[in-house]
């Protein structure tokens, strides 16, 4: 997958704006980030919760890691994005704008 396509991919959430911080792209719902480009472009990160986190490290272990730190420890999960399939990305990016979307966003597209 390319930083390309992975884009296009947050972008197709409803009401999703792309903005940058730290000098890289974020994608946010509601103003808050759900999902970035990492500077080296190679990776992506997904904002999941823990126990997200936990169940996609099992299904696809070489494509999703945590994030250093306490971020990683919080559900910030990595995406090497050479070797991520589409569907687990998608599936990921979903997971991770649900958990970011205020209340009323969801209501509108549930």
């Amino acid at each position: 997958m390319t930083t390309d396509e992975f884009r296009a991919l947050a972008l197709s959430f409803p009401e999703t704006e792309e903005s940058s911080h730290m000098d890289h792209p974020d994608f946010r719902v509601g103003g808050k980030i759900f999902a970035t480009i990492a500077p080296d472009g190679m990776h992506g990160m997904a904002k999941l919760t823990s126990d997200q986190q936990e169940v996609i490290l099992r299904v696809a272990p070489r494509v999703f890691e945590p994030a250093s730190g306490a971020w990683g420890r919080k559900g910030a999960t990595m995406i090497d994005l050479e070797q991520a399939a589409e569907d687990d990305v998608r599936h990921a990016l979903s997971a991770a704008w649900r958990n970011t979307a205020p209340k009323a966003v969801l209501e509108r597209y549930d």
